[in-house]
């Protein structure tokens, strides 16, 4: 997943439509005037005023978009705009379908919003999941370790059970060197009280690239972290990338637990705080350099005897600008 910049002229069209969903519900919100003035400045790279910016109707916005694949771009930019300040309401989305609509652009992701903000929340969990990482992580954990592996996984995860043997593979972390990949594993999950795969609470073996992206990119536990580590998978993912941020925005963002669980703390706003959203843009540029789809069946063992450092070059995981 690439961050394309149009010209300047359908850049500011495409700020201006911005402004037009943001504003349909009241004015912008802390949140959405933060993520625009971040793609104003990153992705679209042109000087113009938020505050002054006029109303733009679909189809004006349609005549100076004539990039099928910066269409796509601009109709996810506009699904994140409207859940950053929290859930979006019929207005906005109405908003959101009017401009996908002259665009030309009709994805599950634009149905499963109007479930959203009509409150049905159910379905529109039971689509987003099956779409998801959450539904790609099941799916490897069956096609990698088999149908009792994963009925184990997903009983461990609920803390339900302990697979010892399993469990004790991954402790042996941390008697591995100090900088090693596989020590910086161990020492992540206990710093953060995380279950290792195979313990109580544990993540299926299939979802473990989600940690190591945590230790291998540097990013943190916290909301913001959590949102740029999304971005960063979704740099490099192949499959459906753009749910990762989804997701990580629904959570964090539109305060709605998007997880398979109901345990998880969610926050609003979070693209409202100082720097998060160019943090995000940079995040998914450099995913977009890694060398592998960490999310895919990653073999990571051959890479935790390894210096850390020696592991991102192999994967070319550059440093964090």
């Amino acid at each position: 997943m690439r961050l394309m910049q149009p010209e300047p002229a359908a850049a500011l069209l495409g700020l201006r439509a911005m402004k037009t969903v943001a504003s349909a519900s009241g004015g912008p919100g802390k949140a959405q005037l933060a993520l625009m003035d971040a793609a104003r400045r990153v992705i679209l790279r042109i000087d113009a005023d938020i505050g002054t910016l006029q109303p733009i109707t679909p189809a004006e916005l349609a005549a100076g978009f004539p990039s099928v694949d910066l269409r796509h771009q601009f109709v996810q930019g506009l699904l994140v705009l409207a859940l950053a300040d929290g859930v979006p309401s019929r207005e906005t989305v109405g908003r959101v379908e009017a401009f996908a609509e002259a665009l030309g652009i009709a994805t599950p992701e634009l149905a499963n919003q109007r479930r959203l903000a009509e409150h049905h929340t159910t379905l529109f969990k039971l689509d987003l999941l099956r779409r998801s990482q959450v539904g790609d992580i099941l799916k490897n954990q069956l096609d990698q370790h088999g149908v009792l592996a994963l009925a184990k996984s997903v009983l461990g995860m609920r803390g339900l059970i302990e697979d010892r043997e399993l469990a004790g593979r991954y402790r042996a972390w941390e008697k591995m060197p100090a900088g090693t990949l596989g020590r910086s594993m161990w020492e992540y999950f206990q710093s953060n009280r995380f279950g290792m795969p195979g313990e109580r609470f544990g993540f299926p073996e299939a979802g473990l690239y989600h940690d190591f992206c945590h230790v291998l990119g540097g990013y943190g536990t916290d909301p913001a972290g959590e949102l740029q580590v999304a971005s960063f998978t979704a740099g490099f993912k192949q499959t459906r990338p753009f749910y990762l941020i989804l997701f990580a925005v629904l959570i964090f963002s539109a305060g709605f637990n998007a997880r398979p669980t109901a345990e998880g703390y969610t926050t609003v706003g979070v693209l409202g705080e100082p720097g998060a959203a160019e943090r995000m843009f940079a995040a998914i540029e450099r995913g977009a350099l890694v060398n592998t789809d960490l999310s895919d069946k990653w073999d990571y063992w051959p890479y935790v005897e390894m210096p850390i450092d020696e592991a991102r070059r192999r994967l070319n995981i550059v440093h964090a600008a």
